[in-house]
């Protein structure tokens, strides 16, 4: 397997388990008070920091463990990278659209804040998997 398929792997993984970590903390939050005005910020930011903390150490494992692979990154590995990169982008794009909408409409900021996470978790999950899917099924190069 190459480098970059395992770290579309990392990517995708981390990107799923972050943000159910995320979740499972705010919601387990609400109790009696209303979504809204759960404390949001830090818990955010830590799943954040735990998320870009967590993919540097693991992609630093994946090169000490396969060094040969690390830098070796054919014409087909940067198209498949391009592709899934192009892919994922689709909903940073639909995220930020969301963010001004609600923004316009005034929407409470715990919504705006994780509409545009949410957002970049899709990216991160769609950007890996089409990467995945590219180096397990076969990538035809327009």
């Amino acid at each position: 397997m190459p480098f970059e398929e395992k770290s579309a792997w990392v990517m995708g993984v981390l990107a799923v388990s972050t943000y159910a970590g995320y979740l499972v903390v705010i919601l387990g939050r609400t109790g009696d008070t209303p979504l809204v005005e759960v404390s949001y910020v830090a818990t955010l930011l830590w799943a954040l920091g735990i998320s870009i903390a967590a993919s540097i150490v693991l992609h630093m494992l994946i090169a000490m463990f396969s060094p040969k692979d690390t830098h070796k990154k054919d014409q087909r590995d940067r198209e498949i990278n391009r592709f899934g990169e192009h892919i994922g982008q689709s909903f940073v794009v639909i995220g930020g659209v969301a963010a001004l909408g609600m923004s316009m409409a005034e929407l409470d900021y715990f919504w705006i804040a994780n509409a545009v996470y949410l957002a970049f978790v899709l990216s991160a999950i769609l950007g890996s998997t089409a990467k995945i899917v590219a180096y397990r099924r076969g990538f035809q190069s327009w």
